[in-house]
This record gives structure tokens, C-alpha cells and sequence, in this order.
């Protein structure tokens, strides 16, 4: 927090209960694993009906909130929880697995979000050299502003540019 913080981060909160609709909105294939779910027995509606597989809908609904009131170069972080069945139907406790998430547009772009990934793995210890493979495969990111990052030969998570047709889903008309 206190790095995020420190780059010029505000911290966002999000649910953790989603609505199923979210896997369109980010262009997310039918077949992905992401959409296989943890369902809420009791919900309070279909726009809380499943657990998140992404964090990604949360943050870019709390960067659409600022975007619609006009704020001005905005940059979010979340710390907060995936949760990944391990078969559909669920009939054990899924796999919570944090994420952190950082979110921005405006003032920057990708390679100034990979500085900050960069200065947040420095400082949290990690200095052997980061690695970018651009061959992510990630459908709800640009597919010409994406890359998966790599320390130590193991993936441990993506950066990329929201394309356009994602950010007009969430009412957002700059690059995000």
C-alpha cells in the first residue's frame, strides 16, 4: 500500500460478488476458465450472483465512477481476493488468491505503469530482472499493448492498455 501510495495511488475497494454479465463486458470467450464460477446460493440479485475470477471489472468500474465525475488523471490500487473454483460444480472451498491490481488513465500510459511495476517489485525485495513476454493472450487488453511478467522464469501477473471497445463498456473515453 505505502508503494502504491507512494507513485501517487489511491486505494479503491471493491466486491467481491459480481454480476456474470461481467465476462461480456470484458470480451472474455465463453469457453474461458475465467467464467467458471463460484455461484452464490442466496444472492441479493443477479448483479451479485457469482464470486470474482478477476479483478479487473472492479477497477474499471471505480475508475468509470471517476471518469463519469470528471476527475482528472486518476490512479486506483486494490488489494483484494479472487476467488478460483478448482471444479464446476463448486463441491469444495475454491482457491482465494489475492491480487493487486493497479488502474489509471489519464496522465501516463503503459510504460509509465510498467515503471511502477518495476519500482513495486524493487522495493518489495524482488531484484532480479523483470521480464515482459507481449505474447499474453489476454482478450480484455489491447492486443498490440499487453505483456505477461515474468521474475525468475515464473508468471506473476500482466500489464496492457484496456482497448477501446472495453472502455466504451464502461463508459470511459480515454485510454485506459
Amino acid at each position: 500500500r505505502d508503494i502504491a501510495e507512494f507513485c501517487g495511488f489511491s486505494q479503491g475497494m471493491c466486491y467481491s460478488f459480481e454480476s456474470p454479465k461481467v465476462f461480456d463486458k470484458l470480451l472474455i470467450p465463453e469457453d474461458s476458465d475465467l467464467r467458471k464460477t463460484v455461484t452464490i446460493s442466496n444472492p441479493l440479485g443477479e448483479d451479485f450472483s457469482i464470486m470474482r475470477t478477476i479483478s479487473l471489472n472492479g477497477m474499471l468500474t471505480s475508475l468509470s465512477t471517476n471518469y463519469n465525475r470528471r476527475n482528472k488523471d486518476v490512479r486506483l490500487y486494490e488489494l483484494g481476493n479472487i476467488y478460483l473454483p478448482k471444479q464446476v460444480p463448486v463441491t469444495e472451498l475454491p482457491e482465494e488468491r489475492m491480487q493487486f491490481t493497479l488502474g489509471m488513465y489519464g496522465e501516463g500510459d503503459f510504460f509509465t505503469l510498467k515503471g511502477v511495476v518495476e519500482e513495486f517489485l524493487t522495493k518489495i525485495g524482488m531484484h532480479e530482472k523483470i521480464e515482459y513476454d507481449p505474447n499474453a493472450g489476454k482478450p480484455y487488453l489491447h492486443p498490440g499493448r499487453q505483456a505477461n511478467i515474468s521474475y525468475a522464469g515464473k508468471v506473476i501477473g500482466y500489464i496492457g492498455e484496456v482497448p477501446p471497445t472495453v472502455a466504451s463498456n464502461y463508459a470511459i473515453k480515454d485510454r485506459v
